[in-house]
Parts: structure tokens; C-alpha cells; sequence
């Protein structure tokens, strides 16, 4: 068999798969999801999340032709921490954020890029042996990139940074930095 021929070959599920998609422009602004997500984070945070997410359509068309839309996302977490002792701490986490979401070639790619601003309240303050957030109420900030699939695109792999601090409100305001890979499905 030729280079060409397993080229081909290993090429023709990629291509089957994109072809197969929708226009997601359609079928995207007023959907609704639900994710669940785990990640790592700063000072060996754990976490895992689940959530729901809600289209908020824009006013005007011409946000849908350049593939732009929004999103309400609620979502509750747990962190799993050390104490100040070194011991295992669980803290809870809930959150919401507005989400602007952006797909590539004008909405009809599978692919997309999203990122948000919004509010997360902790059961506690964080505390552990290197870090101390000094409220309860912080920012969090989001920033992902994912693809969908599926017949109908319903399904969406994803990762996301997100930034949790209070914006300097109060100190101390050291952050943390969280890694998290996500998987959603559209209802």
C-alpha cells in the first residue's frame, strides 16, 4: 500500500465527520447544555463541575452570520484542597458566567473559541499552606476553545483556563488558575 493510499485512507473518517456536521450558526444561539467538567489547578486544587448552559440571543441578525453567540452558563464545583495542616479540605463552589462564543468560518465550523466574565461564591475561604483568598465572592474569569460533534453537533469537547480572584476588592487577592476539560451535550 502507498504513503498516498494510508494518507487517504487515514484521512477519509476526518473528512466523513466534518462533512457531516451542521451549520452551526442554526442551530446554536438559543440552545440549551449541560457539561460536566474536571480539571487541576495552582497549590494541587482538584476540581470537578457540572453545569448548565442556556443560548441568550443578541439582538439583530448579523451576530449569527459571523458565527457570534451567547450563552448563560450556572455551574456549581467541588475543590478539593489542603488545609493550612496539609490536610484534604472540600470546598464548594457555584458560579454563573455570560459566555460570548465565537465559531470560525462565518458559524459553519465545528470549531470555537468562548470566553466569559462572571460571579462564583465559595462555602469558605480559600486557605492552604501557600495561598489565601480573603472573600468568598470572586471573579471568575473563563476562556476556552472546543469542538463539537455529532450527527447534529450535540456533542462538545472542550478546554478551559479559568481565573478565580476578587479583582483586588480585598486583600489578600492571590488567584488561582484552573485547567478544565469539559464535555457537553445539547438538549
Amino acid at each position: 500500500m502507498s504513503r498516498s493510499s494510508v494518507r487517504r485512507l487515514l484521512l477519509a473518517p476526518v473528512l466523513a465527520w466534518s462533512a457531516a456536521s451542521p451549520s452551526f450558526a442554526e442551530v446554536e444561539p438559543n440552545a440549551a447544555s449541560v457539561f460536566m467538567q474536571a480539571g487541576v489547578g495552582e497549590d494541587a486544587v482538584r476540581t470537578v463541575s457540572i453545569g448548565m448552559a442556556w443560548g441568550v440571543p443578541w439582538p439583530g441578525r448579523i451576530y449569527r452570520a459571523y458565527g457570534i453567540s451567547t450563552r448563560l452558563e450556572l455551574f456549581a464545583s467541588g475543590w478539593r484542597t489542603r488545609r493550612w495542616d496539609g490536610e484534604p479540605r472540600w470546598l464548594l463552589q457555584a458560579g454563573v458566567v455570560p459566555v460570548l462564543r465565537v465559531r470560525f468560518d462565518d458559524g459553519r465550523s465545528p470549531w470555537f473559541m468562548e470566553g466569559g466574565i462572571g460571579l462564583a461564591l465559595l462555602n469558605a475561604e480559600l486557605r492552604t499552606p501557600d495561598r489565601t483568598f480573603s472573600t468568598r465572592l470572586n471573579f471568575s474569569d473563563n476562556l476556552g476553545v472546543g469542538r463539537s460533534f455529532g450527527v447534529q453537533g450535540e456533542h462538545e469537547v472542550s478546554l478551559h483556563l479559568q481565573h478565580t480572584s476578587n479583582a483586588g476588592i480585598r486583600e489578600p487577592n492571590p488567584g488561582l488558575n484552573l485547567l478544565l476539560l469539559r464535555y457537553a451535550h445539547r438538549l
